[in-house]
């Protein structure tokens, strides 16, 4: 069964489960990790990536983006875009479905926890202050630093000099915690369309406890601004020549 989009299906889901399983668990009443902050759901978030990554690589997809704006960025720098449709759909899928498993994995908790706002947050992003084109400069941003040195990590001047390649869902995963301690606390960096639009219709049609509006409204900077940071970045790469 595997394939590219079974493993980008697979890899996504595994990168959500535990991405948001870990803001789930450190938001939501009587859980065990209620409370443990920002350093713990960062670091969550980079070891999410890390197991993603090597799930989508087990299960057929080399390539292993995981998400869309990746898939656009690497399409800019070769022009070829042939995968852009077809792995977004299936990030997207994988998502929705790793948003339902952590519902049903802390299923007694919503009832639990009384801020919608919390509940929320365990499937989706939000702003901190919210500015549109602030917020979108935001996740520009964090996606362009995403994917560039992600280029940068599986490059032939620095596969030359060392072993990135071996080592790649290692550094992608820190790349991913240092990208949430340094520039995610405008936004929450969702840096992946995939990653924040598939739990946020998740949040929509699940029978959550108590839950409120999810938020339609600020969806469009989670989509936007990392494919526009993903496709500047591919320029970027392509300017180098990586």
């Amino acid at each position: 069964m595997a394939s590219p989009l079974f493993g980008e299906f697979m890899g996504t889901l595994v990168l959500i489960l535990l991405g948001n399983g870990v803001v789930a668990g450190t938001l939501l009443k009587r859980s065990k990790g209620e409370g443990a902050g920002w350093m713990a759901i960062t670091t969550g978030w980079a070891f999410a990536v890390m197991a993603g990554v090597f799930t989508a690589i087990a299960c057929g997809s080399r390539d292993a983006h995981l998400n869309p704006a990746v898939t656009l960025g690497f399409a800019v720098s070769s022009g070829s875009f042939h995968k852009c449709i077809p792995y977004a759909l299936a990030q997207i899928l994988g998502a929705f479905v790793g948003a339902t498993l952590v519902w049903l994995h802390f299923y007694p908790h919503w009832k639990e926890t009384e801020d919608p706002g919390l509940k929320l947050a365990c499937f989706c992003t939000s702003p901190a202050i919210r500015n549109f084109v602030t917020n979108l400069i935001s996740e520009i941003i964090g996606t362009l630093v995403l994917v560039f040195v992600v280029g940068a990590i599986f490059s032939k001047g620095v596969a030359a000099n060392g072993r990135s390649a071996d080592l790649g869902p290692y550094l992608v995963g820190a790349l991913v915690w240092g990208i949430g301690l340094s520039l995610g606390g405008t936004t929450g960096y969702a840096i992946n369309p995939a990653r924040d639009f598939g739990p946020r219709l998740a949040y929509a049609v699940l029978p959550i406890a108590n839950k409120g509006e999810p938020d339609w409204s600020y969806a469009p900077v989670p989509i936007l601004g990392p494919l526009l940071g993903g496709a500047l970045a591919g320029v970027l790469i392509r300017l180098a020549g990586f």
